[in-house]
């Protein structure tokens, strides 16, 4: 239980601000909330799969005590790489190649294409390295922690679009990703 809620709060506080879900805030004033939705739900679902596979793999390869050290720097270097972040418009333009093929499928794979090697994507791989007994805990913790910060993008991407303090969002999930890291390197 520790793995599920750990991962969805880490999930949900990485994904605050983050592309992804600024892609979603996007398509939730475009097409209807529903299908914008399960189209980021069908998405989540095959992204984690795939890192929890990923994670439970390389947790047979690397020792332990080099695994925590690996995972320590990579949320630590998550949390840089999201204070050093950029905003890009490269959203917008998957949008406009794939948009020919209807709102579910146009929303499914620019969201799979924005999310896949994404920090929340690596963070899941991590953490099942770290505890491949518990993949099935991260995996249902991601994908919750991805559908509340996505579903929240969803119900308030039309009212709050401009006013979301993105900034500031944006650093938490940086301080909280470089937490995570120094609480795991220290822990005893």
């Amino acid at each position: 239980m520790t793995a599920f809620l750990k991962t969805l709060f880490l999930i949900f506080i990485a994904e605050l601000g983050d592309k992804t879900q600024l892609l979603v805030l996007s398509f939730a004033a475009k097409y209807k909330p529903k299908i914008v939705f399960l189209a980021v739900i069908t998405s989540t679902i095959v992204l984690y799969l795939l890192a929890v596979a990923v994670g439970s793999v390389i947790s047979n390869f690397i020792p332990m005590q080099y695994l925590r050290w690996i995972v320590s720097a990579s949320f630590i270097g998550f949390g840089i790489w999201t204070l050093l972040e950029k905003e890009e418009e490269e959203e917008e333009k998957k949008e406009k190649k794939i948009g020919k093929f209807g709102p579910f499928l146009t929303v499914a794979l620019a969201f799979f294409l924005a999310e896949m090697g994404d920090k929340t994507q690596l963070a899941a791989i991590s953490l099942t390295s770290e505890m491949p007994n518990a993949a099935l805990y991260i995996w249902s913790g991601a994908i919750i922690g991805m559908i509340l910060a996505d579903g929240l993008a969803i119900i308030l991407g039309t009212m709050l679009h401009k006013k979301l303090p993105h900034k500031a969002i944006k650093i938490s999930a940086g301080i909280v990703f470089i937490g995570f890291g120094l609480f795991n390197l220290f822990k005893l």
